[in-house]
């Protein structure tokens, strides 16, 4: 009983984290966005504070909040232990960012993160520089 609850558990999070996909025509406006945005400073600090505002709007406007919040630990890891966990570099961003758009495992528990692949490379470091921004140690 408890590996049906387990299975239909792991089922629903899958189903709600690919539930709110971004169109590929919301993904195009998205992606203009970026490309117009002035070039980033690469340092660490700087790679983080730099997407803050747009990340922030594209994680509102996605599923993630369905499993993530700020503060607490939900589905997956908050916002802030991520950012504890991870220092803003550019290899962690391209890290994490990949994460989002393949899904992954392991990291976290057992529960796996559902893959986004309608969502493109740019944004998703975007959102990953928002939540290392949250670093608070």
């Amino acid at each position: 009983m408890k590996k049906i609850f387990a299975l239909l558990s792991i089922c629903s999070v899958i189903y709600a984290c690919n539930s709110g996909e971004k169109t590929a025509e919301t993904q195009d406006t998205s992606t203009q966005a970026v490309a117009a945005a002035p070039a980033a400073d690469t340092t660490a600090s700087a790679v983080a504070s730099v997407g803050s505002a747009k990340g922030e709007q594209l994680i509102g406007a996605s599923d993630c909040l369905t499993c993530h919040k700020v503060d607490a630990k939900l589905v997956g890891p908050s916002y802030i232990d991520v950012a504890n966990k991870y220092p803003a570099t550019d290899a962690n961003i391209d890290l994490l960012a990949g994460k989002i758009i393949q899904g992954g495992s392991g990291s976290w528990g057992e529960i796996p993160m559902a893959p986004h692949p309608a969502l493109s490379s740019d944004d998703a470091k975007e959102m990953v520089k928002y939540i290392l921004s949250l670093k608070t140690n």
